[in-house]
């Protein structure tokens, strides 16, 4: 199969697209964070408490996936610096992540993909939950857990004692949702496609391509769960087209 070209009309279209994806996930996450703090958690129903907490976890993991796509020059096609500029703000948000640091490890696993030199790859790794622990670690080492736990600890004290915020809200709504989000981003997005190479449905090209699968996928994790072979397959394009060149493997 040849790689696709991506013609310029395509590249305005797609900077368009992705200006606008940077203004909604980002708005909605900053206005979302700002009325769920202040609420009382006591008079919300389990339903909207969950559907909450799911919603900011979801909102979250955009957050990671506009980085993502920074990374690969895919969210503004127009201007690498300015993808940079986003990948930055939106990985500092999401946990304080180090950009370049995110950015040699993501290409070198598209480089050495499931094999030694592969930083999202378990290795001798099996179990799912030692293989998140690695995979966390990769992304988040030492010195930026610690920047984090004392960035956080600064913002949590601010918002607690000047803006009498409760800490139950905190927890719920920002400190869970980024927990939750790590999870899907490893779960749908590492774990089920990378567990195996060969014969994989995560991650080797499949038959249905359906409107469920084309909306679980998105639900999922932004498309990188069930279309990730074809991200592998053409990371010049956004997470937003990799359901157009989904084809079979044979």
């Amino acid at each position: 199969m040849q790689k696709l070209g991506t013609p310029n009309k395509i590249f305005e279209i797609d900077d368009w697209i992705g200006m606008l994806l940077v203004f909604l996930i980002g708005s909605l996450w900053c206005f979302s964070l700002a009325i769920l703090l202040t609420i009382s958690v006591s008079n919300i129903s389990w339903f909207w408490l969950v559907f909450s907490i799911l919603g900011r976890t979801y909102l979250h993991t955009g957050l990671f996936i506009l980085a993502h796509d920074s990374m690969h020059g895919n969210l503004i096609p127009c201007s690498r610096s300015l993808n940079n500029i986003i990948g930055r703000f939106a990985v500092g948000i999401y946990a304080f992540l180090p950009y370049d640091h995110c950015f040699i490890n993501h290409h070198h696993h598209h480089r050495y993909s499931a094999q030694i030199g592969d930083p999202d790859f378990h290795g001798s790794i099996s179990h799912p939950i030692f293989w998140y622990v690695k995979f966390i670690r990769e992304y988040l080492p030492m010195r930026s857990l610690i920047t984090f736990l004392i960035k956080m600890s600064f913002i949590i004290a601010g918002l607690t004692i000047i803006f009498n915020i409760p800490l139950i809200n905190i927890i719920l709504f920002w400190l869970l949702p980024l927990i939750l989000s790590s999870s899907q981003l490893f779960f749908f997005g590492t774990y089920l496609p990378h567990r195996q190479t060969l014969n994989n449905s995560n991650f080797s090209p499949r038959l249905n391509n359906n409107l469920y699968s084309i909306l679980w996928s998105l639900i999922s994790c932004y498309n990188f769960g069930h279309y990730h072979w074809e991200h592998h397959e053409y990371p010049q394009l956004p997470w937003y087209r990799l359901h157009t060149v989904h084809r079979a493997s044979y």
